[in-house]
């Protein structure tokens, strides 16, 4: 799994795809954070994460859409599916690989937050708790990536079924507030990553939506490994 994380980390700079992945979020991430809280002159940061949990939803993406498509499309898949690797090692270290640059452009830019006590006092359990919630949810959406990547051959095709995935997981959650009916109201807050993203974006531990998240990363990782293991058996 080592080797793999290695190459696939070293891949995203060897290309275009991590660098312009990092100046987008760079980009993107300075220009929320100063309309919705220096330009308002406050040190909430709710609105700010609430609009970067949206916009992983097509940023992201670019960080799975190669994950395994590319492989596919160039007939290279063989060469590790013969090694003595596990699928598990191989499914796992690319998924890390992506992790790492997500997180650490996440930490990056959560550097522009020291100045935060200039405009009142900071809330840590909240600031905390959203940085939180935003790296649970971006696990959870590399995972969706990573197996809808080793389902496509082209690139494009998985960034753009990825993005309507997301954008489904964050949907269900809006949809429930013009449901009346409180059994399907109730299931689709359940499956919603945006009802679970409020919890802790409103400074709340919430064990539910930890495991939810951590299950629904392990549950497509799984299912991406299941799609290698079948062609195996072909």
């Amino acid at each position: 799994m080592k080797a793999i994380y290695r190459r696939e980390l070293h891949a995203y700079f060897s290309s275009p795809v991590g660098y312009v992945f990092a100046a987008v979020w760079f980009l993107l991430s300075g220009a929320v954070f100063s309309l919705t809280t220096l330009f308002a002159m406050t040190s909430s940061v709710t609105s700010y994460f609430t609009y970067m949990l949206l916009a992983m939803t097509v940023l992201l993406p670019l960080l799975t859409m190669k994950t395994f498509s590319e492989e596919r499309r160039q007939k290279t898949e063989q060469i590790w599916q013969s090694a003595p690797v596990s699928l598990w090692g191989v499914v796992t270290g690319k998924f890390l690989a992506a992790m790492t640059l997500f997180a650490g452009c996440v930490c990056v830019s959560s550097l522009a937050f020291l100045i935060l006590p200039l405009y009142g006092k900071v809330k840590a359990g909240i600031l905390f708790g959203n940085l939180l919630a935003l790296l649970l949810a971006g696990a959870t959406f590399l995972a969706v990536g990573t197996f809808v990547s080793s389902l496509c051959v082209n690139q494009l095709a998985s960034a753009v079924v990825t993005v309507a995935v997301l954008l489904a997981f964050l949907g269900v959650g809006l949809l429930s507030s013009f449901v009346s009916f409180y059994p399907l109201r109730f299931v689709l807050n359940a499956l919603s990553v945006f009802s679970r993203f409020s919890g802790f974006s409103q400074g709340v531990f919430d064990p539910a939506a930890l495991v939810y998240d951590l299950s629904l990363t392990a549950i497509f990782l799984f299912l991406t490994v299941r799609v290698y293991d079948r062609r195996r058996l072909r």
